[in-house]
């Protein structure tokens, strides 16, 4: 570790990678150090802590307040293994998602419909590993706020119908987009934010007003480990819990590793030291 600023909610962070540990099961996270310092992408969401898995920050939009509206006609297709095109990525949302789903689902701003997560090729079942007619189906997976599940439905692009419905609870995927950008508006609007945005400013010289726009946004999902973190979050795991780990945009990492954003019940906690 080369260099590490004492501001104001920790740690404005800049030279080489922190290692993170804690109580969160995530052993061996690493921030980036100044080789990504300078980088201009977009807050999409899309870099990842090592502890999580692939898929991390699709880009996935969460699923908006509104109606469903008819799956639309089938555009461009793939075949076989071919990855999903757009244009059968946004058939099977619409064909996953009933309207009584959506009435039924809330997603992770409080909204009507159950936040969509990822959309993905689905595997073929194995009595149709060896054809080369199997039909391509896709797994749409959705997180329901309203009663902290985890929803999965495979759809058959051939036909259109949905074939398997799966729903889990404890069990918590990698976060979307639009639940990073919610968990550090959580954030910033609490309390216990306050020297985030103190040391985004000593950072740029500017407020920290959009943080879709002025940061970068990875995270992890956090699960409580007993006795090792404030009461607050024995239920993460069971709810949707997340450690971000912002960085401003062609600016320093921000260590905010001792705040965790309850999404479920859309809280900011502390962890003991």
């Amino acid at each position: 570790m080369r260099k590490i600023v004492h501001r104001h909610l920790g740690k404005v962070v800049a030279g080489a990678g922190l290692a993170v540990a804690g109580t969160a099961v995530m052993v061996g996270i690493t921030l980036p150090g100044t080789a990504g310092a300078n980088e201009s992408g977009g807050s999409d969401g899309s870099g990842t802590a090592a502890a999580q898995s692939a898929g991390q920050g699709q880009g996935q939009d969460a699923v908006k307040g509104g109606v469903v509206e008819q799956a639309p006609a089938e555009g461009k297709k793939g075949t076989g293994s071919d990855p999903l095109t757009d244009d059968e990525t946004k058939r099977v949302e619409q064909l996953a998602l009933t309207k009584q789903m959506f009435n039924a689902g809330e997603n992770v701003e409080g909204a009507r419909g159950p936040e969509r997560i990822s959309v993905d090729l689905a595997e073929p079942d194995a009595n149709e590993l060896d054809s080369s007619n199997a039909p391509r189906r896709a797994d749409v997976t959705f997180y329901d706020y309203r009663n902290d599940s985890l929803v999965t439905r495979t759809v058959n692009l051939d036909t259109g119908k949905v074939e398997q419905t799966t729903s889990r609870q404890g069990v918590q995927p990698p976060l979307s987009h639009d639940e990073n950008v919610q968990a550090l508006k959580l954030l910033i609007g609490d309390p216990l934010g306050a020297g985030l945005k103190a040391d985004f400013k000593d950072a740029t010289g500017s407020e920290l007003t959009d943080p879709e726009q002025q940061l970068l946004l990875n995270s992890a999902v956090y699960r409580a480990t007993p006795g090792a973190q404030p009461a607050a979050l024995d239920k993460c795991g069971e709810h949707r819990c997340v450690r971000l780990f912002p960085k401003v945009k062609n600016g320093p990492w921000i260590d905010a590793r001792s705040l965790i954003v309850d999404l479920s019940a859309r809280k900011v906690v502390q962890l003991g030291r």
